[in-house]
């Protein structure tokens, strides 16, 4: 009996991450779900002929501080089909998942508990915001730094607890921003994640290397915690907080990894960062741990380098939490960038982008405007990062190829999320039953458009991109007109 789908894409170049595939191949989508994929020609209400392009699995960023619309819309235009805030998390997770479903989204957002907020909350006193914006804005203030009580503890852990049980995808735990915080407390965040069959996701605190007073060293303390606990710790954007250290840093997670331990790594392509420029190892005092120098800082909102010293600590003081570019190596620098490159052809290694929230330098935030306004910055990442995985990596410098690449930006980061998120198993690959989230693009042309003068500029080279079956991208253009993300809950 023939079939007609909703939708065919028709021969294309399937790739299908889990199983193998990488073959000429018809699509068939039926409603919101993969329904065939077939070598013989199928039958849609819509055809849509992809010859010569790559069909693959929409991509899923595990690393994603931009969750409004307008932010959302760069993702899509870069491939990305799911967006998760995992490393800062947000606290409460409920309004925040309440508050993106009343307002939508274009693609598909997930949160986990941030062990920073609510460290906030219970260490500092600190009201909790359900987003982002809550965490900058109090990054730089000492209170919720320091040691907490016993009992104090305790209550982290009860309200992280609470977190996990109303569908947050593990816990976030920003320790780098509170460097000095106790061992013991992070390892009591990680027992509690193991529990409850969820990862944790670290921005590690300082290598022995950059502070030789560390109360412990930023890479054993992840693989420590995976081994003494069992938890799943995925170590967060790898390149920047590891820098020239990165070869150390990955032959650690190599060997507890041959010991069982499960530690999962993720990198982006760029050798900048971005965090708010109060967080503690921005200090002027602490910056020479990193070989930077207060030049090295870029404040987004007024588009300034900081010049000395003096400039930086009154930019800490007046905006803590204030964007600002870490230029941690230069990517003009072959020798400099090929630690970024280790970093993301690590094995295993998740392509992740760290996106940042969009800044309107000259007035009010428009996140409904598209095309955005010319005033609209962030760092490229936001941007570019997949396109520029696929220029980068596979085209210009051989690391990867465009299977491997593909598998990196879906199936890899799917599977971070494992058996405690059951709706990721519906994600990150091109089989009948799987969610009709896809990618499509020309891997000849793909590439990023976003640079350091240009920060928003949209990348080029996705086709199509479908969430839910629906079109958020089509034939290269935007479609504003619809928003099909949906929740991705524990």
């Amino acid at each position: 009996m023939n079939t007609t789908y909703d939708l065919v894409l028709a021969g294309g170049r399937v790739i299908d991450p889990e199983t193998g595939l990488d073959a000429v191949r018809d699509v068939g989508i039926s409603g919101d779900t993969i329904a065939a994929v077939s070598a013989e020609p199928l039958e849609g209400r819509t055809r849509v002929d992809v010859s010569g392009l790559v069909v693959g699995p929409g991509f899923v960023d595990l690393h994603n501080h931009t969750d409004d619309i307008a932010g959302q819309r760069l993702r899509a235009l870069d491939g990305v089909t799911t967006a998760l805030e995992l490393e800062a998390g947000v606290s409460p997770v409920e309004p925040a998942y309440r508050a993106a479903a009343a307002q939508g989204r274009p693609i598909n957002y997930g949160y986990s508990a941030s062990w920073a907020a609510v460290r906030m909350e219970v260490v500092a006193g600190l009201e909790p915001t359900a987003d982002i914006d809550g965490f900058m804005a109090n990054i730089g203030r000492a209170e919720w730094q320091r040691e907490a009580s016993p009992a104090q503890v305790e209550r982290i852990m009860g309200r992280l607890e609470e977190e996990l049980a109303a569908g947050a995808l593990g816990v976030g735990i920003l320790v780098g921003y509170a460097p000095r915080v106790g061992p013991q407390e992070y390892l009591a965040v990680a027992a509690l994640a193991a529990r409850a069959g969820r990862p944790t996701y670290t921005h590690a605190r300082e290598l022995i290397e950059q502070d030789p007073t560390t109360p412990v060293d930023g890479a054993e303390e992840i693989t420590r915690a995976a081994a003494e606990t069992g938890a799943h710790m995925h170590y967060c954007h790898v390149n920047s907080t590891s820098v020239r250290h990165v070869d150390r840093v990955l032959a650690l997670v190599e060997k507890v990894r041959r010991e069982g331990a499960r530690v999962t790594t993720e990198a982006y392509p760029y050798g900048s960062g971005m965090t708010g420029i109060g967080a503690a190892f921005l200090a002027p005092e602490l910056l020479h741990r990193r070989g930077l120098t207060p030049h090295s800082i870029g404040h987004l909102g007024t588009g300034r380098r900081m010049a000395d010293e003096a400039e930086l600590r009154a930019m800490r003081e007046s905006d803590p939490g204030g964007a600002a570019f870490v230029h941690f190596l230069d990517e003009s620098d072959p020798e400099a960038f090929a630690h970024v490159e280790r970093a993301l052809a690590f094995d295993d290694a998740a392509v992740a982008s760290d996106a940042s929230p969009l800044l309107w330098r000259g007035g009010e935030p428009d996140p409904l405007r598209w095309p955005l306004a010319p005033d609209a910055v962030t760092h490229p990442r936001t941007a570019g990062t997949y396109a520029r995985t696929f220029r980068m990596l596979v085209r210009e410098r051989g690391l990867l190829d465009v299977a491997e690449a593909v598998r990196r930006c879906t199936l890899v980061p799917a599977e971070v999320l494992g058996a405690g998120v059951p709706a990721m198993r519906r994600k990150g690959r091109i089989q009948p039953g799987c969610d009709a989230d896809v990618t499509v693009f020309d891997p000849a042309t793909v590439t990023d458009r976003a640079t350091y003068e240009d920060t928003a500029a949209p990348s080029t080279g996705f086709h199509h991109v479908l969430v839910a079956g629906e079109f958020v991208v089509r034939d290269g253009k935007l479609r504003t007109d619809v928003l099909p993300g949906r929740p991705v809950r524990a």
